[in-house]
C-alpha cells in the first residue's frame, strides 16, 4: 500500500494541472439561488470519535491523551471530484466559520449542470493557497509550511454524497502530524545531591516543520514528503526546580513544570526519519550550591545535558498521527565525578523513552 501511495504522490507532484468542469460559472458566483451548506465536523483518534464538548477553538484538552480539534478561527479548503467526467468541481474552496460553526454558500446553478450522481468530497485543515492534484484525481498535495504545521494540520476521510443533498456534509478528520512534547525529573542516585537541579532551558533540535502531505482519496490515507526544512523549538525558558524520582516527574511547560499534560508545552511536528547526531534535546539546568563532607560546593549555572532520539523509536522514524512525549532524566553524578559515592539503587532507569498514543 506504502508503494501505491508513492507512485501516486510522484504523480501528483509531477502534474503540472488539473480537469476542472469547463464553461460552468465557480460555485460562489451569486445567482440569487444560493444553498447553504453547513459542515459536520468531528476529529478521530484511533477510529474513536472525541466527544463534541472537547472540540471548538481549544487545541489541547484533559489527561487522557490529545484531544485537539480544528481552532474555527482558521478556515479548510474543501475539495470535490467527480469521477463520472474525470473532473475538478470543487477546486481548494475555501470555508470559514461564524467562530463556531463551518459553513458555505454555494449557487445552486452551478450544481444543476454538474452531470454526475455522486460527488467525492474532501477536506484538509488549516486552507493552504494551493493544492495540486494528480492525473488520476484519486490524490491530492498540500504543501505545508511551517505556520501551517503550528495550528496541527488535519485532513478528512473521503465522503461521497449526491449532488442533490448537499446542505449538510460530514468530515471525520484525523491528524497527519506529531504532537511532541516532554517530561522531567532528577534521577541522581546520590541523595545527598538530589534536589538541587532547576530546568532554565529546554530545547528540541532539527524538528522537521515543512513538508508536502499527499492524501489518497480512495484510500483516504496519505503520506508526506519532506521538504528538508528544520528548526529549534524552544520548549522551556525559566526557572523551575526539578522533582526528585519517577514519581515526581512533572509535564515541561513554557517556563512551568506542569502536574497535566493539557497544561504543558507540546508542539507540532512532520513525521520524520531519525538520524544519528541531527536530532536531540539540550537541557540547561543550574545546581544549588550544598555542603557534602564539610566541604561547601559552589552553585553551577547553565549545565547543559543533551539526548539524542536515535535508537529510541521503532525504525527511527515517527509515525504520524502518534503523540510522543520523552521523559527526560537528569543525573548530577557525571558533573561531581570527583566526589565517591555511596552506593545506592534507584526506580528510574536514566533514559528517554516514548509514551506514544494516537492522538
Amino acid at each position: 500500500m506504502r508503494k501505491e501511495l508513492l507512485i501516486s504522490a510522484l504523480a501528483v507532484l509531477a502534474a503540472a494541472a488539473c480537469s476542472k468542469v469547463d464553461d460552468i460559472p465557480s460555485p460562489s458566483v451569486r445567482s440569487g439561488n444560493n444553498t447553504k451548506v453547513d459542515f459536520d465536523i468531528s476529529v478521530t483518534r484511533e477510529g474513536e470519535a472525541i466527544p463534541q464538548e472537547r472540540q471548538g477553538a481549544r487545541t489541547k484538552a484533559g489527561d487522557d491523551g490529545y484531544n485537539s480539534t480544528m481552532n474555527t478561527r482558521l478556515g479548510f479548503g474543501l475539495i470535490g471530484i467527480d469521477y463520472d467526467n474525470h473532473a475538478v468541481v470543487l477546486d481548494n474552496e475555501y470555508i470559514g466559520s461564524n467562530g463556531e460553526q463551518y459553513s458555505t454558500y454555494f449557487d445552486q446553478l452551478y450544481w444543476d449542470q454538474i452531470d454526475a450522481d455522486k460527488v467525492s468530497f474532501s477536506a484538509y485543515y488549516p486552507y493552504v493557497q494551493e493544492v495540486t492534484y494528480g492525473d488520476d484525481l484519486n490524490s491530492y498535495a498540500i504543501p505545508f509550511k511551517a505556520a501551517d504545521t503550528d495550528a496541527g494540520p488535519l485532513v478528512s476521510r473521503t465522503v461521497e454524497m449526491a449532488v442533490q443533498r448537499l446542505n449538510l456534509i460530514p468530515f471525520e478528520f484525523q491528524h497527519i502530524t506529531n504532537d511532541i512534547g516532554y517530561c522531567v525529573c532528577d534521577v541522581t542516585p546520590d541523595k545527598n545531591l538530589q534536589g538541587l537541579i532547576h530546568l532554565r532551558k529546554l530545547t528540541a533540535y532539527n524538528v522537521a516543520s515543512a513538508g508536502v502531505f499527499v492524501n489518497d482519496m480512495s484510500l483516504s490515507q496519505g503520506l508526506w514528503m519532506r521538504q528538508g526544512y528544520y528548526r529549534n523549538v524552544v520548549v522551556f525558558e525559566g526557572d523551575a526546580k526539578v522533582g526528585v524520582g519517577s514519581e515526581n516527574e512533572k509535564f515541561v511547560g513554557f517556563d512551568t513544570l506542569e502536574e497535566h499534560m493539557a497544561d504543558s508545552h507540546r508542539y507540532y511536528s512532520i513525521p520524520d526519519e531519525i538520524e544519528i547526531g541531527k536530532q536531540f534535546v539540550e537541557v540547561v539546568y543550574d545546581i544549588e550550591g550544598f555542603t557534602l563532607n564539610n566541604f561547601h560546593y559552589q552553585p553551577l549555572e547553565n549545565q547543559v545535558a543533551r539526548y539524542m532520539l536515535y535508537g529510541l523509536l521503532p525504525g527511527n522514524v515517527f509515525v504520524y498521527g502518534r503523540q510522543y512525549t520523552f521523559h527526560l532524566g537528569i543525573d548530577l553524578s557525571s558533573v561531581y565525578q570527583e566526589i565517591t559515592f555511596a552506593p545506592s539503587v534507584g526506580d528510574w532507569e536514566t533514559k528517554i523513552y516514548e509514551d506514544n498514543e494516537t492522538f
